[in-house]
């Protein structure tokens, strides 16, 4: 079985990477397909010394660095990749790469991140975030978003089976292109994020970590623990936001940037609680801190609801809880979540944490999707065998 894999664009390590790095653990025949691929030498360990074709946009001025800007051209340029010399298509998409042409006799399995985030049901957000909700150049934008929500539902029809990260992108999957979706979650590397040994004692303080983009709410967490100056309250991560968040924070608030991933653990285990205030389609890093044994105070929409086991607000003794939820994007909401929390903190258990997270595991996410592309294979193949006559 000739198997080819399509990406949308490399260039990071980031969190649909990590799916992509366990497909190809999982099939390492397959040849990888990309729009573009700027991933830097010391981060392409993942890609397991694969060789990339990429399309014309690889070379267009600019794309290294400003390769988003050429979203218009990237439903042309996925559908000039030829991928008709195989048995099987993977697409990994959160944008265009399940726009990829396929015949009659290829099976297409779309691994969907969701669909495209800013042209679907956030587009005001994006637009107010952009700046772009008026004038010329958002008219532009508008009518340019209306054109790929066309092109986005026409390519759907050429994915033979639609596998989502979560029930709330499988929600969207149904609301945006009217198809079901099999669930399979993300991996999350619950081998590396532990608890502390035994004996170890927590710190002191809450924690975020996060990339510093609009959606991820980093801000709006700052204000509010800025406003508890008896709270401590550490901030991993960098990004447009930093500015922001620099000025909100009081000085009980400490920014540290980027760090390692063995920064990132250490910090993980010893936290008090991981705050997280974004709507997901996932979330991975909520799924960390529970590996290493650390509560999550998560704003309540999205895919927290899956990855995040509640505790009662009134009783306090949910069975296995590991974190409590917040119902708006406000630091008066995360306030109040904090202050409930410090009246639940003792019945959510380390182990109970640890025990949610292992739902995720990478080995459980390799078995799931072999069998799924077992399982579809087969009865493609047997649907194609049939004689119409």
């Amino acid at each position: 079985m000739k198997i080819a894999i399509v990406h949308d664009w490399l260039v990071n390590y980031g969190g649909s990477e990590r799916v992509l790095e366990q497909m190809l653990l999982c099939y390492p025949q397959a040849d990888l397909f990309s729009v573009v691929d700027f991933v830097p030498s010391h981060e392409r360990d993942f890609l397991q010394g694969k060789k990339v074709t990429t399309t014309f946009i690889q070379s267009l001025p600019g794309a290294g660095k400003h390769y988003r800007n050429y979203l218009p051209l990237m439903p042309l340029a996925i559908e000039q990749l030829d991928v008709s010399g195989y048995d099987l298509v993977i697409s990994s998409s959160h944008a265009v790469a399940k726009g990829i042409l396929i015949s009659p006799d290829q099976l297409h399995l779309c691994m969907c991140y969701t669909p495209i985030r800013y042209a679907w049901d956030l587009q005001h957000q994006y637009l107010q975030e952009s700046g772009l909700d008026r004038g010329i150049k958002g008219g532009l934008v508008r009518w340019m978003l209306h054109k790929i929500r066309l092109w986005d539902v026409r390519t759907a029809n050429g994915v033979d089976h639609f596998i989502a990260i979560s029930h709330y992108i499988a929600r969207r999957i149904t609301k945006s292109y009217r198809r079901e979706a099999q669930v399979i979650y993300p991996p999350v590397d619950t081998d590396f994020f532990v608890p502390l040994p035994e004996g170890g004692a927590k710190d002191n303080f809450y924690l975020t970590a996060s990339r510093m983009v609009p959606y991820k709410k980093v801000a709006l967490i700052v204000e509010a623990f800025s406003r508890m100056p008896d709270k401590q309250l550490i901030v991993i991560g960098d990004g447009p936001d930093m500015a922001k968040c620099q000025a909100e924070a009081g000085p009980n608030v400490q920014l540290i940037g980027r760090q390692s991933a063995d920064s990132l653990k250490d910090h993980l285990q010893r936290a008090k609680a991981f705050v997280f205030a974004a709507e997901e389609d996932f979330g991975i890093a909520p799924v960390e801190a529970q590996a290493c044994g650390t509560p999550v105070i998560a704003y309540g929409k999205g895919a927290a609801r899956e990855t995040i086991r509640a505790a009662d607000s009134q009783l306090g003794n949910a069975k296995e809880a590991t974190g409590l939820f917040f119902e708006e994007q406000t630091a008066e909401a995360i306030m109040d979540a904090v202050v409930r929390f410090d009246t639940l903190a003792s019945s959510l258990k380390s182990k109970n944490c640890q025990n949610n997270a292992s739902r995720f595991a990478k080995s459980k996410f390799r078995q799931e999707f072999v069998n799924m592309v077992d399982s579809q294979y087969a009865a493609f193949q047997k649907q194609s065998q049939i004689d119409p006559g």
